[in-house]
């Protein structure tokens, strides 16, 4: 008798604890108010000035658009920078938009410029845009077909000219 209860004064306890933690925990894991933009839902419309004009995702709808969130000094993003520029020249019709989180300007445009980046490139300090994206990692990527909706995303740095990601753009533009 006296392990029978030992056992029961252990186990009960124990089945508590974890009747109580278990809530607690699938509760902790799940965002029910914010939600990302997830692949078949249109993507959130926002305006930028690309220097000189100020233009809305929008716009280009009847476009293939690519939404890359990134930063001149997060290693990721520098690195997948050459593929981009090589993605460019492979798929010049493909729009992409660069929003960098860069605070300075200057370094940003220094940059730009240096790498080559001759697709649309907008500075974001504020980073409002990848707030609308429910990012704020970078780098980040959205993959967006003619009628504005997220048909992909990409998480982290990519290589941009595997056959498989050009496959897929190219696809959407024959779609």
């Amino acid at each position: 008798m006296p392990f029978r209860s030992y056992y029961k004064n252990v186990r009960v306890p124990r089945f508590f604890i974890l009747f109580l933690l278990a809530p607690l925990a699938l509760l902790s894991a799940c965002n029910r108010d914010v939600r990302p933009p997830q692949p078949g839902k249109v993507a959130p419309n926002f305006s930028f000035t690309d220097g000189s004009t100020t233009r809305t995702l929008a716009s280009f709808r009847g476009h293939v658009v690519l939404v890359n969130f990134w930063a001149t000094w997060c290693p990721p993003c520098v690195a997948e920078v050459p593929s981009l520029v090589q993605l460019h020249q492979k798929v010049p019709k493909l729009v992409i938009i660069a929003v960098s989180v860069d605070q300075n300007g200057a370094d940003f445009k220094k940059f730009v410029a240096s790498h080559h980046m001759t697709f649309i490139t907008t500075r974001n300090p504020s980073e409002s845009i990848p707030t609308l994206f429910h990012t704020d990692m970078w780098p980040e990527s959205y993959l967006i077909d003619r009628n504005g909706v997220i048909r992909y995303k990409f998480v982290s740095n990519q290589n941009w000219t595997d056959p498989e990601i050009i496959s897929m753009i190219r696809d959407l533009m024959q779609s």
